[in-house]
């Protein structure tokens, strides 16, 4: 037997859900755990839309199946919370958040929608479940109810979508409008006048709650009560407490994700979601009852911002005895427009660019910038409020505030840092829904989705580093693709953390937990993390790369950067597209916040790929040809300025000052993760195919690099193992140059000295075998080929005539695993002594198994015979 039920005190919502879970599950019996509330009551009763039966109707022993609506809460379901403890089955279908009580269920389904009668009203759309007018009115009721007629902030379009449909299939909006009219009776305007008389607002963290009681003689459902309270009065949350006959109502209404209505009734056993809910609690004074509510108020309202909390460390600052020259070239070489000067470790004081710029104006490029330093400039400690701060910047007209903890500097607070605090201070209140979704985005938490797309040991470990990083108090981040694939539900093998603190310390601590080991690199700050994992029974090997955040700049165009230490917005700036610089916060308190400073999620769901700063390619050319990968390795198009500054590096010739193996790296990986003769379009169409050889302009790349991907995918699936098919494109553009043109790209390109010798070798050996390749007797064939390697043969056949390109594919699928069965041993045992005449049969054997003779190892030995005698 199967059973359908939902939360006491069911409302609309609840009603619809029920009603359509049982057009789900037609065989099973609805069972309310407690009274509907009134005008509930008064539609079942009018129209009697299904059969509800009392829980005393039941044969619970038969009760096999539990499927719960509108609620999750082990609390909130009555008398039938006796079936869970007798381990049947459990289905749930809800809309609200988690919480502590949560029942376990075999099969769940939870969409963050406004009313759950929108998921029910989708379903019956997808599966084409035909529903009467009285039903999808009900759903109506449902939606309207919950949603506040669709002008709660909880709202989405898919409750609007959803009603739009109900109207199709005959809801009576009429019939709606009566049972959601809230005129008062004069009982309730005795209670409305009682509740607005005895509210009392509080400033908890700068959140307005007001708080207000009143008492009914006798039970009733007065939610519309709470929503008039709201209409009236100007607050953030509200909570009201409604004694009637023994028990306390408590219902909560909130206009900010900042307090979780939810949250905090769940203290006392009740629920719902973050802007509505209530509970009910028994024989608690009320003056005790608003003491905890309080209470539990102030603990799930974030605490007040201060300057530790947004502010960026460590400081790039500069020595009073340094020039203002010197201080020129800081603020360029780190992109900064103010730093805080400091004398004998202490703060002495601000300069500023403007300063800087007309001190050179006047030929003072030689003073000591401790001269010029604005001495007097508004500094905050690390508990100052961010209010306050922000006050003193308006008022002071002050763009960057020193953070000072015993005369020393450790951190500042931009004017950027403040705007976007404004920004998602503002965002926050805000009710209409798409705001609220921008909100989201912008302080979105990807928790859940890692543990979904990690393995369970990675997301363990990302625990862990918080954990760890807690400890050395320390910042921790999981940044770069990995953050990126994520957002797009791509698996990542990668782990790649970024640490504000000692990188190196915080690797070996991590390794500890884990039992890995460590391979530092002190020159850079950073570190491997080597472990052994099980992937399908097998040990494998993977790598946890662990970065100390770091600044970069560049001495000149194209250059090796310097990196020093820096924090995470800093390191994340000096990435190559905004897609890249996304990061993960790792630590306990706030685990999964993901950080954007710089559009990274837009330009993900825009599918664009988009530099950070308008010097990127002048810094690091290279990221021009990462461009094109990115562009075709994920289907993004590359934004028009990022192509307009990748047409600029080509003009200036910044690919000539390239110096090291990155443009070769960059090569291979395009050729590894594209399909090549799209990618070589692309560097063509942006003037970047010159920069590997200018002789490749004129020729049809795109042509040759087509036929060298199908050779490549064919030869693939002969063999099915893979090679290193990024040499066979390789090739295949050297194949059309001159020896000393291959020289030179190379050379370009800066590829490593053995990897140039073997292409240039190799290339060699293909075009002679080739030249070979003339006869068709598959002896000659097997012993011309056997030496080559999969990258030489798969070149030759790119550029191989039909018949050479039929006897290649021959060897590859027949004649390339041939080899004797006959072992020295066995020709031993034949009475031949070991020489050169074993190397004769070999060959003579291998000839003939060629040819499709001597098929077993008897038949060989019988071979080997005739051949003695």
């Amino acid at each position: 037997m199967q059973i359908i039920t939902t939360h006491l005190n069911a409302d609309f919502d609840a009603l619809a859900s029920c009603m359509a879970v049982k057009k789900l599950y037609p065989d099973a019996f609805v069972v309310l755990p407690g009274s509907m509330e009134k005008r509930v009551k008064l539609f079942y009763e009018s129209f009697k839309p299904f059969e509800i039966k009392k829980i005393r109707e039941i044969d619970k022993e038969k009760v096999k199946t539990l499927i719960v609506v509108d609620t999750r809460s082990f609390q909130r379901i009555g008398e039938c919370a006796q079936f869970i403890k007798k381990g049947v089955k459990i289905h749930i279908y809800d809309h609200h958040p988690k919480g502590e009580d949560d029942i376990k269920a075999d099969f769940e389904i939870f969409q963050q929608i406004g009313a759950l009668s929108t998921l029910f009203t989708e379903i019956f759309k997808k599966k084409g479940i035909t529903i009467n007018p009285i039903e999808a009115t009900l759903l109506c009721l449902g939606i309207y109810e919950e949603t506040g007629c669709l002008l709660f902030p909880t709202t989405t379009p898919r409750d609007v979508e959803a009603v739009s449909y109900l109207l199709k299939k005959g809801a009576n909006l009429n019939i709606v409008s009566q049972f959601l009219k809230e005129e008062l009776s004069q009982e309730e305007i005795y209670l409305l006048n009682e509740l607005l008389h005895s509210l009392r607002e509080y400033l908890i963290n700068n959140i307005r709650v007001s708080i207000g009681h009143g008492s009914l003689e006798q039970s009733q459902d007065i939610s519309h009560i709470a929503h008039k309270v709201m209409d009236i009065i100007d607050t953030d949350a509200l909570f009201l407490i409604i004694s009637m006959e023994d028990k306390n109502l408590i219902i909560g209404r909130s206009t900010t994700p900042q307090l979780d209505v939810s949250s905090v009734l769940t203290h006392f056993g009740g629920g719902g979601h973050w802007a509505a809910g209530s509970a009910t609690v028994r024989e608690v004074p009320v003056n005790l009852l608003i003491d905890e509510l309080l209470k539990i108020i102030k603990e799930q309202i974030k605490q007040q911002k201060v300057a530790k909390d947004l502010m960026t460390t460590p400081v790039i600052s500069v020595t009073w005895n340094k020039t203002i020259k010197d201080v020129e070239e800081m603020m360029t070489r780190y992109g900064i427009n103010a730093m805080p000067v400091i004398k004998d470790d202490k703060y002495i004081g601000i300069i500023t660019r403007g300063v800087v710029e007309k001190a050179i104006f006047h030929g003072l490029n030689k003073s000591k910038v401790g001269d010029f330093a604005t001495t007097d400039a508004y500094t905050a400690e690390e508990d100052t409020p961010l209010v306050e701060i922000e006050k003193n910047m308006v008022e002071l007209n002050q763009r960057f505030v020193p953070i000072l903890k015993d005369e020393k500097v450790i951190g500042v607070i931009t004017r950027t840092d403040i705007l976007r605090n404004l920004y998602e201070e503002h965002i926050k209140k805000l009710k209409i829904s798409e705001q609220k979704q921008q909100f989201e985005e912008l302080k979105r938490n990807v928790n859940n989705l890692m543990r979904e797309f990690f393995s369970e040991e990675f997301y363990s470990i990302l625990k862990l580093s918080g954990e760890v990083a807690d400890e050395l108090g320390y910042g921790a981040y999981l940044v770069g693709g990995s953050v990126r694939d994520l957002l797009m539900r791509i698996p990542s093998p990668d782990i790649d953390i970024v640490i504000e603190g000692d990188g190196i310390k915080f690797a070996y601590e991590l390794s500890k937990r884990i039992d890995g080991k460590v391979i530092p690199h002190a020159r850079f700050a950073t570190a491997k993390i080597q472990k052994e994992i099980q992937k399908n029974g097998e040990p494998q090997i993977f790598y946890i790369d662990i970065a100390t955040a770091r600044t970069e700049y560049y001495e000149a165009p194209a250059s090796l950067p310097k990196v020093e230490t820096s924090s995470i917005k800093k390191d994340l700036y000096r990435r190559d597209f905004t897609i890249n610089a996304l990061a993960v916060r790792l630590n306990k308190k706030e685990f999964g916040l993901l950080i954007d400073f710089f559009g990274g999620q837009r330009d993900i769901k825009d599918k664009k790929i988009r530099v950070l700063h308008n010097l990127s390619f002048v810094e690091d050319p290279t990221r021009a040809i990462r461009a094109v990968r990115f562009s075709e390795k994920l289907g993004f198009r590359i934004s028009k300025h990022t192509e307009n500054l990748i047409k600029l590096a080509v003009k200036m010739s910044i690919f000539d000052k390239l110096k090291g193996p990155r443009l070769y790296e960059e090569i291979i990986l395009l050729f590894k993760e594209t399909l090549p003769h799209n990618s070589i379009k692309r560097l063509k169409d942006y003037g970047l195919i010159k920069v590997l050889h200018p002789s490749l302009e004129e020729k049809d790349l795109e042509k040759i690099l087509s036929k060298a991907y199908e050779t490549v995918q064919a030869v693939k699936l002969l063999l099915l193992r893979d090679f290193k098919y990024e040499f066979v494109y390789l090739m295949s553009i050297l194949w059309t140059l001159k020896d000393t043109e291959r020289e030179e790209l190379l050379k370009r390109i800066y590829a490593p000295e053995h990897i140039k010798t073997k292409l240039l070798e190799e290339l060699i050996v293909a075009q002679n075998a080739l030249k070979s390749l003339i006869s068709e007797d598959l002896v000659e064939v097997y012993f011309l080929l056997k030496p080559l390697s999969l990258e030489v043969l798969a070149v030759m056949m790119i550029f191989a005539k039909e018949t050479q390109r039929r006897l290649i594919s021959h060897y590859l699928t027949k004649l390339k695993d041939i080899k004797p069965q006959i072992t020295g041993h066995d020709l031993e045992k034949l009475g031949i002594k070991p020489g050169p005449i074993y190397r004769e049969i070999f060959d003579a054997i291998l000839k003939e198994k060629i040819k499709g003779s001597l098929l077993s190892k008897s038949e060989e030995i019988d071979f080997a015979k005739k051949y003695i005698s």
